[in-house]
């Protein structure tokens, strides 16, 4: 959705795939060759960055190492911590310390693409994180900015989230291959307890509304019960005072 925009806008791009979070490498790969699939249907160029998970162990891994016994996604908290259950995904990835990692982890990206943008005469850089709803948004502006500029681009920032429901819908006419998870190994067990966390609140709140509507009936059947009972009472006094009059 990002690249059809950015093409509508009249600008010529190139996507630079800078993933070295994602693993395994496997899955690296899945996600490059449907992104090229993509690219030649679309008529854009896709070019491969250098696919360092070394690298990206070095400099965000530990981050996610230290915050894992803070993460109500990954079942832990911090010893002495009484903050309550998590209510919405934001509060189950722990956002503020998990947004650490993931500044991290954009820096490292950005920076590569920014300077590859840099070197071979792009202007500008933009980025299709902007699109997710899961990611960190204000982060994301605020390192890609950083990037361009230190490489002396043009950053082109657009919130594309609004986008997402849309984008999905057309990925799944596409037949596109749809990623369960983030990218790296902490975002795997993130990407299911996210899911299950997601499927207990849809149930918690389908239950919610049965339960609404199971007392909503009762309480229209002992309304219907309370107005029979009331009329029958009105008819039994009318029949009563009919009788006295027919008596007298």
């Amino acid at each position: 959705m990002p690249t059809r925009l950015l093409c509508e806008e009249g600008h010529d791009i190139t996507v630079f795939y800078a993933n070295s979070n994602i693993a395994p490498q496997a899955e690296y790969e899945k996600r490059l060759v449907e992104l090229q699939r993509y690219g030649a249907d679309q008529g854009f160029e896709v070019v491969e960055g250098a696919y360092d998970p070394a690298a990206w162990e070095r400099e965000v891994a530990p981050i996610g190492e230290a915050i894992k016994d803070f993460s109500p996604a990954l079942g832990s908290k911090h010893v002495g911590d009484d903050a309550p259950e998590p209510q919405t995904v934001a509060e189950l990835l722990d956002d503020e310390r998990r947004r650490e990692r993931c500044r991290a982890c954009y820096r490292m990206r950005l920076e590569e693409a920014a300077a590859y943008a840099a070197e071979n005469g792009f202007e500008g850089l933009a980025t299709t994180l902007a699109v997710s709803p899961y990611q960190f948004t204000d982060v994301i502006r605020e390192e890609t900015e950083r990037a361009a500029a230190n490489a002396g681009i043009a950053a082109h920032f657009e919130d594309y989230r609004p986008y997402y429901d849309e984008a999905t819908r057309i990925s799944r006419e596409l037949g596109m291959y749809r990623q369960n998870y983030c990218g790296c190994r902490f975002s795997v067990a993130e990407g299911e307890a996210t899911r299950a966390f997601i499927k207990e609140q849809r149930k918690a709140a389908k239950a919610a509304r049965a339960a609404e509507h199971e007392a909503e009936e009762a309480a229209r059947k002992q309304n219907a019960a309370d107005k029979q009972a009331y009329a029958e009472e009105r008819a039994k006094r009318r029949a009563i005072l009919k009788q006295l009059r027919n008596d007298s």
